[in-house]
């Protein structure tokens, strides 16, 4: 019973692949490593687009300020922390000279 409930969860191709596996055990362990990198790989990325936004002179500030701002939500959302001082820094870092 618990093995139809975990693959109930997953989609069709993904039920495929993980339906031939006999002990709930494994499967578990199996799934639960999989969407453990998935979530991984996933703030890797947030962070990735913090660190990587750049404020460009040909753009409206206030659009760029809220793609930012945007930004950092979903880093907060996702229970991700970052230092204050570190998030002022690369923020003042990220201006445009002008």
């Amino acid at each position: 019973m618990c093995k139809n409930y975990i693959l109930n969860i997953l989609d069709n191709t993904q039920y495929d692949v993980y339906s031939s596996i006999k002990s709930v055990k494994a499967l578990w362990k199996v799934v639960n490593k999989k969407f453990k990198v998935e979530v991984a790989i996933m703030k890797k990325f947030i962070i990735g687009n913090f660190l990587d936004f750049k404020m460009v002179e040909s753009k409206i500030i206030m659009g760029q300020v809220q793609e930012l701002q945007l930004t950092l939500f979903n880093i907060y959302s996702k229970n991700m922390v970052i230092n204050e001082y570190f998030q002022e820094t690369a923020i003042i870092v990220k201006l445009s000279l002008s």
